[in-house]
């Protein structure tokens, strides 16, 4: 599989999928969850609802629609709340192996990712971006493309610094 990173809009990839950093009520939210429900329309929160009534636990991965994104899917993925105490690192690694099998599942070739936690969140970002690359290129896949998206320059610098290396 390839890694690659890109200074850029997740909304706007042009990948099979994209990873929704998700909130454990699967009901839209903040940051990249709520960038997704709002440019991917109401078809996103409506497969939401109906795939995810009780919503989906930290560390856990499910897909919906892409609605009116360019991607034809959203894997949602609940990352732990550093913030709120959730600190158990294999339960950031999941979002992204988990995310894998999803695509896997669906055939996705192409799938671009947040970096999970890193945001409202607080998982430490260094931390954020090394479980990141490392579980992206360990975890057995038939992706072809994992792309990290990164929002803004400096962010884009320090994600390809840790690919990398």
């Amino acid at each position: 599989m390839r890694l690659t990173v890109v200074d850029g809009d997740i909304t706007t990839q042009q990948v099979d999928a994209v990873v929704n950093a998700a909130n454990r009520r699967m009901r839209g939210g903040l940051g990249v969850d709520g960038a997704i429900h709002a440019a991917g329309g109401p078809e996103v929160l409506e497969d939401c609802k109906r795939r995810f009534p009780d919503g989906l636990a930290t560390g856990a991965a499910g897909w919906t629609t892409g609605g009116r994104l360019p991607a034809r899917w959203v894997i949602h993925v609940v990352g732990p709340n550093y913030a709120a105490g959730e600190r158990d690192r294999s339960l950031l690694t999941s979002c992204y192996s988990g995310a894998l099998a999803v695509a896997d599942e669906l055939g996705a070739r192409t799938v671009a990712f947040p970096l999970v936690s890193a945001g409202v969140y607080g998982w430490p970002r260094e931390d954020a971006m090394r479980a990141a690359v490392e579980t992206l290129r360990t975890t057995p896949t038939a992706v072809e493309e994992a792309r990290i998206v990164a929002f803004g320059r400096a962010a884009y610098d320090e994600i390809a610094a840790v690919v990398g290396a």
